[in-house]
């Protein structure tokens, strides 16, 4: 039988973190909650300054905060139970992975002038680690989030999510692109965000399904290939740029190539360049027509559109895997079943399943069967619903 991932009460996961804080430093925090993201469609496209199409879900990270007197950060992890302490003035990268996500944030406020002074910290959450729900983001900005309260800096909500996003960059090694950390601040209920990763313009609309839902199957696999493939990826797209600039000067990114200009100069770039630049080529263009299927609430189309970004990402962004394969193809022979496509980095992590809801029960069933008898995994299932960014728990 598949592992269906319901949500855990929210007030239960927040009085955990808050009663565990109490227990270890013996004052009252103040709580911050930022949600993990589902992305539509619109994979890799964000480093390259193109469209997604996002939104916040109802997973997220608590984080219990307060200041202490000690100069020192001390911080813990409810979920994988490890505590951790560094004193203020010697931050720097750790061989405990998850406190560099807290200590780049930290080291952000710091480059900016502001100082932190001492800060006790619990966290855990109900987002599944390596699914490609962005946990990370969310830690993130929670961390930033409450400190920009709890030290009144008045930093606006597009700096707090440029600070998170430079923390993974220097603090995780991972070049991502600013859509995770914004999806996770700027969420709406219920509603999706277009987001020009360019100019940050955004707009949101209502994700009405109607008869249908999203499911996110979990291969329950995150392969070792991940981060150090999705860097050398950026770095083929920018060799795409940087030849493709020579005949267009007016070009700043992959955003502003056709599909004309890449083809006329085919021969000028490497295949697997050529092969990238026709991905975020054809997924920009995806992203635009998905928002135009859902405002006519044409959900064929939009399915259609999520197994071409899944076709891109296969084979010619090549960072799917068996896995992810196994769940996408084994929708495609089922009419209770739009669309699919993988989510996320890649090499692990979830499908996004178009699902009619009258059969989505049946449907889970039969996927989590097949899944098990070709990989001998048992697999994940998260119901989500789409819900708001980052705040203060009251």
């Amino acid at each position: 039988m598949p592992l269906i991932i319901r949500n855990e009460a929210k007030p239960m996961v927040v009085e955990k973190i808050s009663g565990k804080f109490k227990n270890l430093f013996e004052t009252e925090p103040r709580l911050f909650q930022s949600p993990g993201r589902i992305n539509l469609i619109g994979e890799h496209t964000d480093y390259n300054e193109g469209f997604v199409l996002p939104a916040a879900i109802d997973k997220t990270i608590v984080a219990a905060i307060n200041l202490n007197s000690k100069k020192m950060f001390r911080f813990y992890s409810f979920d994988y139970e490890e505590y951790f302490e560094i004193k203020i003035s010697e931050i720097e990268i750790q061989d405990t992975l998850w406190a560099n996500y807290l200590l780049g944030v930290i080291a952000q406020f710091q480059k900016n002038g502001l100082a932190v002074a001492g800060i006790d910290c619990v966290f855990g959450g109900d987002i599944p680690i390596g699914a490609g729900l962005s946990s990370s983001a969310a830690l993130e900005c929670a961390i930033a989030y409450g400190i920009n309260e709890l030290f009144n800096f008045k930093l606006s909500k597009m700096q707090l999510v440029k600070m998170a996003q430079k923390a993974e960059h220097e603090y995780a090694g991972v070049n991502c692109g600013i859509m995770d950390q914004f999806a996770s601040v700027f969420g709406l209920d219920k509603q999706v965000v277009k987001l020009d990763c360019r100019s940050l313009e955004h707009s949101y609309f209502p994700l009405d399904l109607q008869d249908y839902s999203i499911v996110l199957c979990d291969t329950k696999v995150i392969h070792s290939l991940a981060s150090t493939k999705y860097n050398t990826r950026r770095m083929e797209c920018e060799e795409g740029v940087r030849i493709l600039i020579q005949f267009a000067p007016e070009i700043n990114s992959l955003r502003d190539v056709d599909m004309d200009l890449l083809l006329e100069h085919k021969s000028e770039l490497e295949p697997v360049v050529f092969k990238r630049c026709k991905y975020i080529i054809e997924e920009n263009r995806r992203v635009n027509e998905t928002c135009l299927a859902l405002e006519k609430n044409d959900f064929e189309l939009f399915g259609n559109l999520l197994y071409a970004s899944h076709e891109g990402l296969k084979n010619e962004y090549q960072v799917s895997c068996k896995e992810l394969d196994i769940l996408v193809d084994f929708t495609k022979s089922r009419k209770d079943v739009l669309g699919a496509r993988m989510m996320g980095g890649g090499f692990g992590g979830c499908t996004i399943n178009l699902v009619s809801k009258s059969s989505e029960e049946e449907f889970i069933a039969a996927i989590a069967k097949d899944y098990l008898k070709r990989t001998n995994i048992i697999l994940e299932v998260y119901k989500i619903e789409v819900s708001k960014g980052t705040s203060e728990i009251s």
